[in-house]
């Protein structure tokens, strides 16, 4: 409704300029009357046939009146159009689907066909606010048909999974404009990671969604971009997505923390040669629970909490070789891990506990890569590489929609922003610059 009303002239607020828009600007009487006169001849506000529907219809019809008036120049029946070379020639009827349900209307002509509408354009079947509705729903992980259920059931509109595969077919354009927009000099962390998704390609199988998510001078979080990969995750293919983040503007990152990927800690240095590698330490865990057996997990994991809560790279190195003498023995593949990742595993201590909790793991991103998951789940398998991408993006794009978490995170980001001011040499200030 919103949409369709920015289109109509309110006449109330043009002779008065201090009348208040939207709602407030409506006179509450007749609003009054509207419900009086509904309740009176057992009219439900919204269905086929509701009071919402007949009010929509008046309403586009009026502007669509208003739209004729301005294109011939005269009012309606007024003698100042006669001999103009072009006039009014009937209507035609036309249904679009709205917010509130399919709507009939008349669409006004002219004997020209030179009149152009632009609140129901030519051929539009549907207002812009049901093309969105659909679009959330399909970021939410509805799929089309569950999509054209939900619209046949609560706004009885007949909606092919076709059209509604038209209808999110929209973002594409948009996304590939977002996967290719210019980057910001510097990020002081950046989260990388991959999803698995199915994709049918010839057979079902599952492949890699790399996604990059980073912490921006401001603490704002911006998801870089999505890159769809082939076979297993690797560290040749961060490569090739870490060089293009390069390309689109990235010419310093203060921290990259990710996963205990063979290789990755080399392409990282590859492209930005200062940038410290973190390794995530939950990932860290998890591959060293893959070692033993399940009942020692819980004593592996006590084990471990004093290591990777030592106050001092020092002190964490003398509890490693407390948990290498209690149990290098039973599992030495778990103290080779951890030898392997040990330069990777140490950065974080040399900040304080509530700094260290932020860029200790990838839990940032892991929260992303739920709502991806959750997302795809109803879909079971993609058709191809593109609808896969596409499903992620509208995923993405409707993360936080009242912004409440984008505040929370920058709050929670800036006595680590403070931190790395200090702790790198004025390399985060050249980003604000």
């Amino acid at each position: 409704m919103t949409d369709m009303m920015s289109g109509v002239p309110n006449t109330e607020d043009a002779e008065n300029p201090t009348a208040s828009a939207g709602l407030d600007g409506l006179d509450e009487q007749l609003i009054n009357q509207l419900v009086s006169r509904a309740k009176a001849g057992g009219l439900q506000l919204t269905g086929e046939g509701g009071v919402l529907q007949q009010l929509t219809k008046r309403l586009l019809e009026s502007a669509l009146d208003g739209e004729i008036t301005d294109h011939l120049g005269y009012d309606k029946h007024d003698p100042a159009g006669r001999n103009t070379g072009n006039s009014r020639n009937g209507t035609r009827n036309k249904t679009v689907l709205t917010d509130v349900g399919p709507v009939e209307i008349t669409v006004p002509r002219d004997r020209n066909s030179s009149f152009e509408p632009k609140i129901v354009a030519k051929r539009q079947k549907r207002l812009t606010g049901v093309d969105e509705m659909v679009i959330s729903l399909a970021a939410r992980g509805l799929t089309t048909g569950e999509i054209s259920a939900h619209l046949a059931e609560v706004y009885g509109a007949e909606v092919s999974r076709q059209t509604i595969s038209t209808i999110t077919d929209k973002v594409l354009e948009g996304m590939v404009e977002w996967q290719n927009r210019p980057l910001d000099v510097v990020y002081p962390v950046i989260f990388i990671d991959a999803i698995h998704i199915k994709v049918r390609d010839g057979q079902v199988s599952n492949r890699p969604i790399y996604v990059a998510l980073a912490v921006t001078c401001e603490g704002r979080r911006d998801i870089l971009g999505l890159w769809a990969g082939d076979g297993g995750e690797g560290a040749k293919y961060w490569l090739h997505v870490l060089t293009e983040l390069k390309n689109r503007g990235v010419a310093d990152v203060l921290m990259v923390v990710c996963d205990g990927l063979t290789g990755l800690p080399d392409a990282i240095t590859a492209v930005w040669p200062k940038t410290i590698t973190q390794t995530c330490i939950v990932h860290l865990l998890r591959n060293s629970f893959r070692y033993a057996g399940r009942q020692h997990w819980d004593a592996i994991a006590k084990a471990l909490k004093p290591v990777y809560t030592a106050p001092t790279e020092a002190a964490a190195k003398e509890r490693f070789g407390e948990f290498a003498e209690a149990w290098g023995a039973k599992y030495p593949a778990i103290v080779r891990l951890w030898d392997n990742a040990w330069a990777e595993f140490v950065p974080f201590l040399a900040f304080d506990p509530e700094i260290r909790r932020v860029i200790c793991s990838t839990n940032a991103i892991e929260s992303v890569n739920a709502r991806i998951r959750r997302a795809v789940k109803a879909r079971g398998h993609f058709p191809n590489e593109q609808a896969a991408l596409k499903c992620v993006y509208m995923a993405i794009m409707s993360l936080d929609p009242t912004g409440t978490g984008r505040r929370r995170w920058m709050m929670r980001w800036k006595p680590a922003l403070n931190a790395f001011e200090i702790a790198f040499d004025g390399r985060l200030a050249a980003g604000r610059k």
